[in-house]
């Protein structure tokens, strides 16, 4: 049972705050990946109901890098980008990991070897079997 705080005014359920501040493109997407118990708050696993408030932690993995934000605001619905992103703040442990990921990314896409000419069909269909995505 939830208490009063966490669904009293100035809460959210969290799957609906992180699709509301676009940290999830779809409000099902947010909710599996609560569910998955990819997404812990205040390093505890909750589930999708559970309420969100300002000055919550919250942490999960995006692209393979650990995420971590504070909530600072609670929309009322799912709000443009730029006024979503004044309702966190990304700690700044999160942020250099997210740069020292996105610095790898850029070194291994400059050390991958590219073709002279685009993929046929069959080798595209190989590729995305190699990639697993079918």
């Amino acid at each position: 049972m939830s208490t009063p705080e966490e669904t009293g005014p100035g809460a959210m359920r969290i799957d609906r705050w992180l699709f509301g501040v676009r940290l999830f493109r779809s409000r099902s997407a947010a909710a599996d990946a609560v569910s998955g118990g990819k997404v812990h708050l205040k390093d505890e696993r909750v589930k999708p109901s559970h309420g969100v408030k300002a000055g919550d932690t919250v942490t999960f993995t995006r692209n393979a890098v650990v995420f971590e934000c504070v909530v600072t605001a609670v929309p009322l619905r799912r709000v443009p980008a730029s006024e979503a992103a004044r309702c966190y703040d990304e700690t700044p442990a999160s942020k250099a990991r997210r740069e020292e990921f996105a610095a790898r990314m850029k070194v291994a896409a400059g050390l991958t070897p590219r073709p002279d000419d685009r993929p046929n069909k069959r080798e595209r269909r190989l590729l995305r079997q190699l990639r697993g995505r079918n």
